[in-house]
């Protein structure tokens, strides 16, 4: 939740009148490096779902989340529907092991209801595009497919792609929330 991209993608998202709540999984609060078994991070997701539904009950909430974040939050979502959930969004979906194509981890994101937008660079070595947009053409009109060209699982590059990240997530919320 400290990571510069993160600090740099809630700013920027704030400057187009969308608040963030970041959080940590109980793996990185106790600064270890290998991830909590799927079942510890969902409930983990849920923990914190239900805090924020609690607390801001009265504003339209969407769920999602950085890459491992994302495919956690969503699998907590499949498994159980998060109350009041208005879209999911991934900032780079984890597909796959880098080197290790596969579709395995998107088992789960038919079973999750509701509109998905999934805003992926086209360099992502965690998702290749030859292997996600069939995913993601599966999901129907409820999913949304927007490829950051040139951008790498970080959108560490090209300069400004953070900007046109929130821009592009900023106006799928306003049509999520106008429809």
């Amino acid at each position: 939740m400290r990571h510069e991209f993160m600090d740099e993608i809630s700013d920027a998202l704030a400057e187009r009148g969308i608040a963030t709540l970041r959080y940590e999984f109980a793996y990185m609060r106790a600064g270890r490096a290998r991830t909590d078994k799927p079942e510890i991070a969902e409930a983990n997701v849920r923990a914190v779902w239900n805090a924020a539904a609690k607390k801001f009950a009265k504003l339209p909430r969407f769920a999602g989340g950085k890459s491992y974040g994302g495919r956690m939050t969503v699998r907590a979502h499949a498994a159980e529907p998060l109350a009041g959930v208005r879209g999911l969004i991934f900032l780079g979906f984890p597909l796959h092991p880098p080197d290790k194509p596969g579709i395995e981890r998107a088992e789960h994101l038919p079973i999750a209801t509701g509109p998905m937008l999934f805003l992926q660079g086209s360099r992502d070595d965690f998702a290749q595009l030859d292997l996600l947009r069939p995913v993601v053409k599966k999901l129907g009109t409820r999913a949304t497919l927007e490829i950051f060209e040139g951008s790498d699982h970080g959108f560490t590059r090209p300069k400004g792609a953070v900007a046109k990240l929130a821009d592009r997530a900023s106006a799928w919320i306003t049509r999520i929330l106008d429809s």
